[in-house]
């Protein structure tokens, strides 16, 4: 998901409950960082998911630098 940041990624899951994704980060060398997990519920990414993905990826990366 380049709208997020540099290296995030989307795992997509269906089964007969819905549909669901998990936004993370796997560009590290020390872990896999997941973002963000949520139902989906429209065909559209909500703004407000991808937001929220988008923040947690840059205090991610400030955090890191330090």
């Amino acid at each position: 998901m380049r709208t997020v940041g540099v290296g995030v990624r989307e795992i997509r899951l269906r089964d007969a409950s819905g549909a669901f994704r998990i936004i993370y980060v796997a560009t590290f060398a020390d872990a896999v960082y997941v973002l963000h997990c949520f139902r989906k519920q429209s065909a559209r990414t909500t703004r407000a998911d991808i937001e929220l993905a988008t923040r947690r990826y840059r205090t991610l990366t400030m955090e890191r630098k330090r």
